[in-house]
């Protein structure tokens, strides 16, 4: 988490990430963040799983965290002007 806090640009951070994760890996990031985004939005399961093509028990376990976790998605979606 340190090394994470000492990228200072996007591109950084994307470069890092690249390093670190799988192509698989990056997308099931992007699409848990995306599921995040949108639940916040009220948008129902469904037709996140529609537009995204994320399974439903992925939707249901960042819903669970989004709702129940330490804060960490609601921290960042504040901070970036998302809610």
């Amino acid at each position: 988490f340190t090394a994470i806090l000492a990228l200072r640009t996007p591109d950084e951070a994307r470069d890092f990430f690249y390093d670190l994760c799988t192509p698989a890996e990056l997308e099931g990031l992007v699409d848990r963040w995306r599921v995040a985004q949108m639940l916040v939005q009220k948008i129902p399961y469904r037709q996140i799983a529609a537009e995204t093509a994320v399974s439903t028990a992925t939707i249901v376990r960042v819903a669970r965290f989004l709702n129940n976790g330490n804060d960490g998605y609601r921290t960042i979606m504040r901070r970036m002007g998302k809610i």
